[in-house]
């Protein structure tokens, strides 16, 4: 599909980072858009971005819309249908995501299930919802975001990241099933796997949000206790920082993955749509991402060796673990 003026996509997570930009992207070029998120802040945001850009004419709608509840995404697309007045949909990017739950031995059942549902779920129920409008159409596209998480389960080799890589392993698997299931039975509508790497986004501080914690400038003594006892963990001193440098510590992992990443989210989106035009159905986000990609593949047995991390810092690239705690 190499020409998105006057096409329908749809994309979760649409209102901010990677989801903003595709969003935000696609309407430029005359794609008419429909983007869901759980933040009506953030996706009026989005919306008056795209108008601000978009050619006359071009539809942008948005909805609220937690992807990990199959009737909430069941609103969206009546919703969608509705607004665009569309019985069909050429492209669908799922691509809402939150990191959360790191260790299945010692975090919260609760924020381990959420970060599962939302991640995995995310990616289930918008292909589900959206398979009958994709297959109504002459030609259309999936775009299933994953991670590098998809290939290497882990953040570095002191900390544990099991719901949101088992997550992405999920969608990995799923969307490589895909390719053959939609030869077979549906030739018309391709898909794609995206795996970035680090790209300059705000899930770090999205997720907070959306797990209901509270932002690190609120955080009282008792909610900065897992944070300590995660230190003591890694060999630091639980007392090392006080409260108010530890919440801004804090505060200063979420705006430097944000701001100090290698990529932008607007970079990581010409990315996608690049390879969706060219029917790439795997799709590599950053330069970190193709060395991990390449170090994985070539070792796989010594992916989670303490010294792994060593030899991909030896190599230049991002040290993942370092800033970004999801």
């Amino acid at each position: 599909m190499k020409d998105f003026r006057g096409r329908i996509a749809v994309v979760t997570g649409g209102g901010s980072g990677m989801g903003r930009e595709l969003a935000r992207q696609l309407s430029g070029e005359g794609c008419h858009v429909a983007a869901c998120d759980v933040s009506a802040e953030h996706l009026a945001e989005t919306k008056a971005l795209c108008d601000r850009h978009a050619p006359p004419g071009t539809r942008v709608t948005t909805h609220l819309c937690d992807v990990s509840d199959e009737r909430q995404m069941l609103a969206f697309r009546d919703a969608m249908r509705r607004e665009h007045a569309a019985d069909h949909l050429h492209l669908l990017f799922n691509n809402a995501g939150i990191g959360g739950g790191g260790s299945f031995v010692r975090s919260d059942r609760e924020e381990w299930d959420r970060t599962f549902a939302i991640c995995w779920g995310g990616v289930y129920y918008g292909t589900r919802t959206f398979l009958p409008l994709l297959l109504a159409s002459r030609e259309a596209h999936i775009v299933n975001t994953s991670s590098v998480n998809g290939f290497w389960a882990v953040l570095g080799p002191n900390i544990a990241h099991t719901a949101y890589s088992a997550a992405k392993f999920a969608v990995k698997g799923f969307t490589e099933a895909l390719i053959t299931d939609l030869r077979l039975n549906a030739p018309h509508v391709k898909v794609s796997l995206v795996m970035p790497g680090h790209v300059g986004t705000s899930i770090v501080m999205n997720s907070a949000v959306v797990l209901g914690r509270p932002s690190p400038k609120e955080m009282t003594a008792e909610d900065l206790q897992p944070v300590r006892d995660q230190m003591a963990h890694q060999g630091i001193p639980r007392e090392a920082l006080s409260d108010d440098q530890l919440r801004a510590a804090l505060q200063k992992i979420g705006e430097d993955f944000r701001d100090k990443a290698p990529l932008t989210a607007a970079a990581a989106a010409t990315l996608i749509l690049d390879g969706v035009r060219t029917d790439t159905w795997r799709i590599l986000v950053g330069e970190d991402a193709k060395a991990l990609d390449r170090m994985v593949r070539a070792a796989p047995e010594e992916a989670y060796e303490p010294d792994f991390m060593t030899r991909l810092r030896a190599r230049g690239h991002f040290d993942l673990g370092a800033q970004r705690e999801e």
